[in-house]
């Protein structure tokens, strides 16, 4: 498999530097999972979002974040990991992708993490059975397995256009 200058991202960079990495750790059900820390804006608690029409399910809706319209991507019914259940603990992260502000769902925030290239697989190819075009490793901690997620990868996919659509649309 052969890498072009558009798929080494500012993470893949840094491991191919041995620079150390920071992720924002949160947590879908069981399975833990990373974010570069550096597409972190804010963290903040689950809020009511306003319904877009006709979006698909994993796009919850929109917040309005201080005057910007935020489109809210709930990431267990992207990742299809069952029905989402929101309570005292789940979370809402705010990321900077692409000078666009996106809001994902999470069921929690763990911490931040940082590891070095050593500590951080390759992803595992599955064939055509599995997209994994936006995972861009596993890290391994002591016991613990993160999958790490292009964050900017996955939400500039071709399902997500209708964020754009519904952003614009109550701008």
């Amino acid at each position: 498999m052969s890498t072009s200058a558009n798929d080494i991202t500012p993470v893949n960079a840094q491991i191919a530097a041995g620079m150390p990495n920071e992720f924002l750790t949160f947590t879908l059900g069981a399975e833990e999972y990373g974010v570069d820390i550096l597409k972190v804006q804010e963290i903040r608690g689950y809020d009511t979002v306003t319904r877009i029409p006709d979006a698909p399910d994993f796009i919850k809706g929109v917040i309005n974040l201080r005057g910007t319209i935020v489109p809210v991507v709930d990431m267990r019914l992207k990742f299809k990991l069952g029905k989402a259940e929101y309570n005292e603990f789940t979370v809402m992260i705010i990321l900077n992708i692409a000078r666009r502000v996106v809001g994902m769902v999470v069921d929690g925030v763990s911490d931040v993490m940082q590891l070095t290239a050593e500590q951080i697989r390759p992803a595992p190819e599955f064939g055509g059975v599995v997209n994994t075009r936006f995972i861009t490793g596993l890290g391994a901690l002591d016991k613990r397995m993160l999958i790490l997620v292009d964050i900017e990868k996955l939400m500039s996919g071709p399902d997500m256009a209708l964020m754009d659509a519904a952003s614009q649309s109550l701008q």
